[in-house]
């Protein structure tokens, strides 16, 4: 979806380039090298823009809901970590890119949504994002929003990032996060409070391709992924006027759970052994997240996570 509207952007362009308007395309390069730290400094968000119509249709089309647990203090900065990863990741950008339903249930709290640097690289198209409240997944943003002193910030990331949009079949559960810690060390460093979040549906919207680990079209895949730094998972869906084929998404609902805060003690230098403890403990609490509400989501009694 993203590399789609990216396309269309740079598209744009470069034909702004070969047409007789080039010099706005000039213009629009001196404007990038000046504004490009943007992503990293708290982005350029829009409430118009995340107050669009059309956003509204978006999110009742499958339908998305955010799902509330537990408050969350205005006082205090949170990190939450935001899993499936899915082929869309639905769930996050409906919830913490659009309309009020994330203020309005933790008034106070602002939501960031990080993700990969290489999208605020596309003309145009990174101003869009950064008027949706997207900034950039760097270290140096997530330090940058988690940084604010008086609390109310809450940095939302993906953690198993475009690695885990490769199982996002229907019906999986397999999570890409026993290696993912930078973001431990990250709560740790800013002292902000973890907060799991599982969203109920994200992997049910495509189906993708038979990929299983070993096969051809993984090891591909997975090549590409390092190349590029993005997945391209081989999926579709259903049409606009047909249900048998295309690439628009299914209609599942989707249910955006926001569970409890972990509590976390700023420690600048954080051990290993402290990083390993915080995070086993995330992976507790994730696990119980998802075991507490997966009757309500048509999830199988013996189904569980599966970490990897």
């Amino acid at each position: 979806f993203l590399s789609i509207v990216a396309e269309c952007c740079c598209g744009l362009f470069v034909i702004l380039i070969l047409s007789n308007f080039w010099f706005l395309a000039v213009l629009y390069l001196l404007w990038l090298y000046l504004d490009w730290e943007t992503p990293c400094t708290g982005g350029r968000r829009s409430q118009w823009v995340r107050s669009w119509t059309v956003w509204k249709y978006f999110r009742e089309y499958f339908p998305i809901h955010l799902v509330k647990t537990s408050d969350l203090s205005p006082n205090h900065n949170y990190l939450l970590g935001f899993h499936p990863h899915g082929v869309l990741v639905a769930g996050a950008f409906g919830n913490f890119c659009t309309g009020r339903s994330f203020t309005n249930l933790f008034p106070g709290l602002t939501p960031y949504l990080h993700i990969m640097p290489i999208w605020f690289g596309c003309p145009f198209f990174r101003e869009y994002i950064m008027s949706a409240g997207m900034v950039s997944a760097s270290k140096e943003s997530v330090s940058y929003v988690l940084n604010n002193e008086g609390g109310g910030h809450a940095s939302v990331i993906v953690i198993g990032g475009a690695e885990e949009a490769l199982d996002a079949h229907p019906g999986s559960l397999t999570l890409n996060i026993l290696k993912r810690k930078g973001f431990i060390k990250m709560a740790l460093k800013h002292g902000a409070h973890l907060v799991p979040v599982f969203s109920f549906g994200e992997n049910e919207l495509f189906k993708q391709v038979a990929n299983p680990k070993g096969s051809w079209l993984r090891n591909v895949q997975e090549k590409l992924q390092k190349i590029m730094g993005f997945a391209l998972p081989l999926f579709h869906a259903r049409g606009v006027f047909q249900y048998s084929f295309g690439l628009v998404p299914y209609r599942q609902p989707i249910h955006t759970v926001v569970g409890s805060p972990i509590p976390v003690k700023q420690n600048l230098n954080p051990t290993t052994e402290e990083i390993e403890q915080l995070h086993a403990l995330y992976l507790q609490k994730l696990r119980k997240l998802f075991e507490e509400h997966k009757r309500n989501y048509g999830i199988p009694e013996h189904k569980s996570l599966i970490f990897e």
